[in-house]
């Protein structure tokens, strides 16, 4: 089963700074990552059927800070296809902010779910995309803080909750997934650490090109 785009579609990409990409600073909107490859492949390979893309990503977000602004940036527009991937800020949270707490599953789903609730009673196509966390080496700056590889494993133990709670929240709306975790895993077992992420976060091109691959092979 795939998502059905008819010409004069409107599909809205939305999370966090993964899909934010600097769309506030691009002529279309869309920022330079995986929305913007998505609808430059869309119009190569469909030029009869004209989309509507737009991008509501804001970096930094959780799903808490997506339902505060839900209503005005989705709900609004009455979008055909909504296109979600948030998670990976809910992720280790309070080892990245001082004020930050730990976001358990179970409030990672009940807030999640009242993103998709509205959208699947207006009939509205969706896609899921799983938040994702890639192996690297060495210590980073997230911020004030430092990762290395103890901080990632604990958010390793912190996200694969999280991921199953997108699954679940597939299946029981109808939803597309896009198993992006998992992919990228496969991706990483024969490329070079960092490949597809510098930071095991933000895509490198190639990850949102892989991304941008994987939504199109979604959509019909």
């Amino acid at each position: 089963m795939t998502i059905t785009l008819r010409p004069g579609s409107t599909v809205m990409f939305t999370g966090d700074s993964i899909t934010d990409c600097q769309r506030r600073e691009s002529e279309d909107g869309l920022g330079f990552g995986y929305p913007m490859r998505i609808a430059g492949q869309w119009g190569l390979r469909h030029p009869d059927r004209p989309v509507t893309w737009l991008n509501t990503g804001t970096g930094g977000h959780k799903v808490s800070d997506l339902e505060a602004r839900w209503q005005a940036d989705v709900l609004d527009v009455r979008p055909d296809v909504v296109s979600i991937l948030v998670g990976v800020n809910d992720m280790g949270w309070h080892t990245l902010d001082p004020n930050g707490y730990v976001i358990t599953a179970e409030e990672f789903a009940a807030g999640y779910e009242r993103l998709l609730a509205p959208l699947a009673d207006a009939g509205t196509q969706l896609m899921l995309i799983e938040p994702f966390l890639l192996p690297i080496d060495g210590v980073i700056r997230a911020g004030a803080a430092l990762v290395g590889d103890k901080e990632r494993k604990e958010w390793r133990t912190d996200l694969d909750p999280k991921i199953r709670v997108v699954r679940e929240l597939a299946r029981a709306y109808g939803a597309h997934l896009l198993a992006a975790d998992g992919m990228f895993a496969e991706l990483a077992a024969t490329t070079e650490l960092g490949h597809w992420s510098v930071d095991g976060v933000h895509p490198s091109p190639a990850g949102h090109a892989a991304l941008a691959e994987a939504w199109l092979r979604l959509v019909a």
